[in-house]
């Protein structure tokens, strides 16, 4: 029996679609605002057919890059690099392209992002091979 079993089939969609965009263990919450992103934006609008994963992410980081949302990038960057979404040569790619439409203070923010999520990632893949 999964953990959400118990839940509202949306709820459950939801959440279980949370957990895969985000790269970590949710749990339910309460409120309007966590229903709406639950049961709307991760049941409903990141499962519409037309674009991939990849897609709906790569219009988020741009689109967050352009706001200087670092906070939220910091979630996504990481979670798509370990879904294997991005590479780091497409994460590298993106900063260059980004910076040039977002500014170059944004560039540098995303970049931060970037180059830390690739080295924590090598951190974790040398620690495994030892």
């Amino acid at each position: 029996m999964g953990k959400f079993d118990d839940l509202p089939e949306v709820r459950r969609e939801g959440l279980e679609k949370m957990e895969q965009v985000y790269g970590f263990d949710m749990t339910d919450g309460t409120g309007d605002f966590f229903a709406y992103t639950a049961d709307h934006l991760f049941a409903d609008i990141w499962n519409r057919p037309g674009l991939s994963d990849r897609d709906r992410r790569l219009l988020l980081i741009g689109l967050l890059t352009g706001q200087g949302a670092a906070d939220v990038l910091g979630i996504q960057i990481p979670a798509a690099h370990a879904a294997g979404e991005l590479d780091d040569a497409a994460l590298r790619e993106i900063v260059v392209f980004l910076s040039h439409y977002a500014g170059w203070p944004n560039g540098a923010r995303i970049n931060s992002i970037v180059e830390q999520t690739i080295a924590k990632a090598a951190r974790a893949a040398a620690k495994r091979q030892d």
